[in-house]
C-alpha cells in the first residue's frame, strides 16, 4: 500500500491547521513521502492549496512552502497570508535549530 493511501486510511483525508486566528479544515490533495505534502482549505470565500516540499542538497535539506489560489480581488488576503506564513517559518527555523 502507498504511503498516501496508508495516510488516508488511517487519518483520513482531512486534517485541521490550528493557529492564532483560529482551525480551518484542510483535505489532503497529495502526498509523497520524504518529498512533499499540499493540502487544501476553504474559508470564507478564499480556496487555496498550501504545498511543502522538501529538497535534499549537500548540506541538509531545503523547505519550500507555496500557497496557491488567491484571486486579484484578495489582496487582502494574500498579504495576511504574507505576513502570517513569514511569522511561521521564522518560527519554524527557531524550532529546528533547536534540533541541532
Amino acid at each position: 500500500m502507498a504511503d498516501a493511501e496508508r495516510f488516508r486510511a488511517r487519518s483520513g483525508p482531512s486534517l485541521h491547521a490550528f493557529g492564532r486566528l483560529g482551525t480551518v479544515d484542510c483535505e489532503v490533495e497529495t502526498i509523497e513521502k520524504d518529498r512533499s505534502l499540499a493540502y487544501r482549505w476553504d474559508t470564507k470565500d478564499l480556496t487555496s492549496v498550501v504545498t511543502w516540499t522538501l529538497v535534499p542538497t549537500n548540506g541538509g535539506t531545503n523547505l519550500r512552502m507555496e500557497q496557491r489560489g488567491f484571486k486579484a480581488d484578495q489582496k487582502s488576503y494574500y498579504q495576511g497570508a504574507t505576513v502570517g506564513w513569514r511569522r511561521f517559518i521564522d518560527q519554524l527555523a527557531e524550532v529546528v535549530a533547536k534540533l541541532d
